[in-house]
């Protein structure tokens, strides 16, 4: 058994179509890569992320492009096979060796194996990738199969097996990549090889863990089939089985008691044991082929019993029910080679900081690589898998069937060892895009992708993963046909919540008490920074400078959303208004952000076990754009991140209103009760009580409890300037009468000093009134500044520190200045002046 990469010696040429540029023969390639890394590193294209370039580099998604290398494959020896595996190719190609056609290919999310040995001689042969346009493919198929509606229509990316949203999508994007963006590798072996291990991981009532590891092997093909020998092991537990010479299968049982058991964050430790498969001959001295990789024991469990309220959707881990804190995935890069390991380990560690326990791998991308889950599995972060359909009807018809089902069927086998896989899902919107967005008069009775999502997938789940539950789609309803039941009814199953973002307040998230949200968001624009770096002005110069920078041509081609800056200012105008200078608008669409995300998960879980989870759209970015991310794609975090580690912390007040009525929720996601003193203190924006009481207060592990206000709380004399807070330790909350456009805020309510530490400084501030959302955007006084807090409201005489790491700054009284240390309050003095200066032209 031998396998090596192919890495060197590629080039890259055109092979058909017309180029907008001079391409010089035989440019040198990247294999892993593309087409885009490749002319980004020659200095032949702009940077598509930068300003309007995406638009010049449109010509490249009519282009046909060829990879060559040269292939010399040493003799075979008697009995061996040589393959050439390709992991991945982006996307139609045809594979050559020395012009003699090896095969085609037709889907990004698959590999494919081609068999090589009668080139094995030790002569040098030109192998060619030739990629065919995937544009001119998917609008061929949708020419000879008939047309199908989608969310970006008539985009055909629901035409072709390519990452959906290659071809641009509300946040990204339309580049439409090529490319071979996985290992090409010469694989040589004798007799037979493991084709699949599949380990199934449960752990029985008595805390035994138990491993059924079923195998697939592929036989040479080049002599008599022998017996085979197949050997399984794991913590001191091992497993020896023989194959017969005419099978291909077989299964090992493997049991280890009192098995240490993988938990999500929050809930216990994550240890992995490395499960390692030996194939052999039974004579042999040496294995034919092995396979390792680290598993974790645990069950996984998904509660969709009916009860009063409707249909639940409540995720089990070893038995225990998790509230779901999650966030929704997307490709980290668009130019996919791009992405590294130490990039994905420190978007998790983002996603952990920010109190998540889930990240649901969204369909319109790409099934992520062994890192991703791996670095998931490692941190106890579980993940949401959906099987790649998104926002689209899609074709029955072949090759799309056969195509589906193969890169299923491989990368549930591929993925299923992780034990942070939690849920697979059959597709995004869908069922619900059918039900809803007029698609039933567009298709005419054509197909649509039902079978894939009600049928095909769920089938081969069972088959080769019935360890883990499968969901039809998101959203949808389960036990009902969506006739029956709409399929994104907040009562039953999972719920996407869009209509705040796209119509009405974020208030009315209180509204629907779904049993599990897995889509809401709100959005707001990258990190100052990132902007300035990446976004000019439709001049050349700073965006900041421009007329009118929200509206500037270039800023636009960031903002993907259908009308997005209209959506961004009819949120702001209720709550913070709508600032005329570019920096407080800039800072206000964040914090409206921060504040509508922050809004809808505390809600969600004062309503637990009734909501079982929060999966807000989105965790990261792929390009520097205004858009629902937490993190940008400079990877600074927005205010929003900060929104998500309170909300989502571990113990939480929040007040919200039932029955008409003011009610605080104490939110206790520890394993162990919550006690203490619950102080709750009407006073004014300067401090002074009003009123105040006391009372003890005891909240169960993982529970919810529910205290009704005191209604001489309720009931300040002086709506404008009073707020309430509610205190238990480290914890509290305030609820203030009135939107910020109508509280007689202080505009410089805090005072602060910085001191230095050994990798930064601290910033403490302490209020002189009432600060709201007190932030520093530290990316604005260095590229690598990042502060642990953020968000943070303190009542009159109360105090906060922030601890900021940085290299040394010339000046750290930055971290002081206006445009770093910022607070909602900065919003009210912006619309005094505003009123000042209209007051004075009125007098002029």
């Amino acid at each position: 058994m031998n396998t090596y990469p192919l890495t060197e010696g590629w080039s890259l040429e055109a092979a058909g179509g017309q180029p907008a540029i001079d391409l010089p023969a035989g440019l040198p390639a990247e294999v892993p890569g593309s087409v885009h890394t490749d002319l980004l590193r020659a200095g032949l294209i702009p940077d598509p992320y930068l300003d309007a370039n995406e638009a010049k580099l449109s010509w490249m998604h009519h282009m046909d492009w060829r990879y060559q290398s040269v292939l010399q494959l040493d003799p075979a020896d008697a009995g061996e096979r040589v393959d050439l595996v390709f992991e991945g190719i982006d996307t139609i190609g045809t594979v050559a060796l020395e012009g003699q056609e090896l095969g085609r290919t037709a889907n990004m999310h698959r590999s494919y194996r081609f068999d090589v040995r009668e080139y094995a001689d030790g002569k040098p042969r030109r192998l060619a990738v030739t990629l065919a346009s995937a544009t001119a493919y998917a609008q061929a198929q949708r020419e000879r199969l008939g047309d199908r509606p989608s969310a970006y229509h008539p985009v055909p990316f629901n035409f072709i097996r390519k990452m959906a949203c290659s071809f641009g999508w509300d946040w990204g994007p339309d580049l439409r990549t090529a490319g071979l963006y996985k290992p090409v590798l010469v694989h040589r072996w004798k007799v037979a090889r493991l084709a699949q291990v599949r380990p199934l991981v449960t752990v029985d009532a008595a805390g035994t863990g138990q491993i059924e590891v079923q195998v697939d092997v592929q036989r040479s093909g080049l002599q008599e089939p022998g017996e085979l020998e197949l050997a399984a092991s794991i913590l001191g537990a091992s497993a020896t089985v023989r194959i017969p010479a005419h099978s291909s299968q077989a299964t090992l049982s493997l049991a280890v008691p009192q098995a240490p058991l993988w938990w999500p964050a929050g809930y216990g430790a994550q240890p992995l044991h490395e499960l390692q498969v030996a194939l052999g001959e039974p004579e042999g001295t040496e294995p034919l082929d092995h396979w390792a990789r680290r598993v974790g024991f645990r069950t996984i469990e998904l509660d969709t019993s009916e009860d009063e309220h409707g249909t639940a959707f409540l995720l089990k881990v070893n038995g225990q029910p998790v509230f779901i804190k999650g966030a929704n995935w997307i490709p980290d890069d668009h130019l996919l080679t791009r992405i590294t390991r130490e990039r994905i380990e420190r978007r998790l560690d983002q996603a952990l900081g920010a109190n998540l326990n889930l990240l649901r791998v969204w369909g319109g991308g790409i099934y992520e690589s062994e890192d991703f889950y791996t670095a998931c599995s490692e941190r106890g972060l579980l993940v949401w898998q959906d099987f790649l359909l998104a926002c689209a009807a899609y074709p029955e018809e072949e090759p799309f069937t056969q195509e589906l089902a193969a890169e299923a069927r491989e990368n549930v086998v591929r993925l299923m060892p992780h034990p942070s896989l939690a849920i697979w899902n059959g597709g995004n919107e869908n069922v619900w895009g059918h039900e809803d967005w007029e698609w039933k008069q567009a298709l005419d009775g054509r197909s649509w992708g039902g079978y894939f999502a009600h049928e095909m997938l769920r089938e081969i789940v069972a088959e080769l993963d019935p360890t883990r539950p499968y969901c039809d789609n998101s959203p949808y309803t389960p036990h009902r046909a969506a006739s029956e039941l709409h399929p994104n009814h907040p009562d039953h199953g999972t719920h996407h919540q869009w209509e705040v973002w796209n119509r009405i307040d974020y208030l009315q998230y209180r509204s629907d008490i779904p049993r599990f949200c897995s889509e809401f968001g709100f959005q707001g624009p990258p990190t100052w920074r990132t902007l300035g770096d990446w976004v000019h002005s439709s001049d050349g110069g700073p965006l900041a400078q421009s007329p009118d920078p929200s509206r500037d041509p270039v800023f636009l081609v960031h903002q993907k959303a259908d009308d997005g800056n209209a959506k961004l200012e009819r949120g702001l105008a209720a709550h913070l208004g709508v600032p005329a200078d570019f920096e407080h608008w800039h800072w206000a669409t964040q914090l409206n952000q921060a504040r509508a995300v922050r809004y809808a998960i505390e809600h969600y879980r004062s309503w637990w076990p009734r909501t079982a989870g929060a999966i807000v759209w989105q965790l990261n970015d792929c390009w520097p754009v205004t858009s629902w991310a937490a993190v940008d794609s400079e990877e600074r975090p927005k205010p929003l991140w900060h929104a998500l580690r309170l909300a989502n912390a571990p113990r939480m007040l929040s007040f919200g209103e039932r029955d008409g009525q003011l009610h605080l929720s104490l939110v206790n996601d520890h394993a162990e009760p919550w006690a203490g003193t619950l102080s709750l203190s009407l006073q004014g924006f300067d401090g002074k009580p009003r009123h105040s009481v006391e009372q003890r207060v005891l909240v169960p592990a993982r529970s919810v409890q529910s205290v009704s206000i005191d209604p001489a709380l309720c009931a300040p004399g002086q709506v404008r300037n009073e707020v309430l807070v509610a205190t238990v330790g480290q914890e509290h909350a305030v609820h203030l009468f009135a939107p910020d456009v109508e509280l007689s805020l202080d505009p410089a309510p805090l005072r602060g000093v910085v001191r230095e530490l050994a990798d930064g400084y601290e910033v403490r501030v302490s209020a002189l009134s009432l600060a709201l959302d007190a932030t520093l955007l530290v990316d604005r006084v260095h590229p690598e500044a990042s502060v642990e807090q953020g968000l943070v409201s303190l009542p009159a005489g109360a105090e906060a520190s922030f601890v900021v790491h940085c290299p040394p700054l010339a000046d750290p009284q930055q971290l002081l200045s206006p445009s770093v240390l910022r607070t909602a309050n900065d919003l009210r003095a912006v619309e005094l002046s505003h009123r000042s200066a209209l007051a004075g032209a009125t007098q002029r």
